[in-house]
């Protein structure tokens, strides 16, 4: 059943597909002995409600425009893809660039991979829509050694305030400000359909 408590979770519940759905379920009622009778109705009965409340969802997230959804995909849905991440990345990093000084050419293509480590830091921490996790990269030793170990970027901890603590900021600000618009409808949703209950 979807989790109408956070929208986050029903972004994620509203695109994921329980391995119980009718057919499997009922399935396993039957190879158990039971009745299918009386339980294949109460199992229709909750396919359709989440169906419905599904559709309500997922409706919501395509009113939103391309980013907001590839943002939100990438971070909430198990069906996120690879075309979703990149998009968000590039969403964030280009919010943190129109925030702050402007970058020379050098520092601007290591800055777009700084903001692909800040996304995978906020996707961590949200992941699934509980936003309980924790930071990967706690500390800027952490966050340098990931970058250069998944990403291949070397950064010297020399100047590291003064150079990138400032946009890592941004990019996490953006990270909120794009999950906040993302988020919007279907917390209008879930508004609405508790209203309606």
């Amino acid at each position: 059943m979807i989790n109408l408590n956070s929208a986050r979770l029903a972004w994620h519940d509203a695109l994921y597909t329980p391995w119980d759905s009718q057919g499997a379920h009922i399935e396993q009622i039957g190879l158990l002995g039971c009745s299918v009778q009386k339980t294949e109705k109460s199992v229709n009965s909750r396919h359709a409600m989440h169906q419905s409340i599904s559709a309500r969802i997922q409706h919501a997230i395509a009113t939103l425009p391309a980013h907001l959804q590839a943002f939100g995909n990438f971070m909430y849905s198990p069906i996120a893809t690879f075309d979703d991440k990149e998009e968000a990345d590039d969403a964030v990093f280009m919010a943190a660039y129109r925030a702050g000084p402007k970058m020379y050419a050098k520092k601007f293509e290591k800055a777009r991979l700084v903001a692909q480590g800040v996304v995978h830091r906020y996707r961590r921490m949200h992941q699934g829509g509980q936003s309980e996790g924790v930071d990967p990269c706690p500390s800027p030793e952490a966050f340098r050694s990931w970058l250069l170990s998944v990403l291949g970027l070397e950064l010297s901890s020399e100047q590291w305030t003064r150079e990138w603590e400032g946009f890592i900021l941004a990019c996490f600000n953006a990270c909120n400000d794009l999950d906040k618009a993302a988020l919007v409808p279907v917390s209008l949703a879930i508004k609405e359909m508790k209203i309606a209950a």
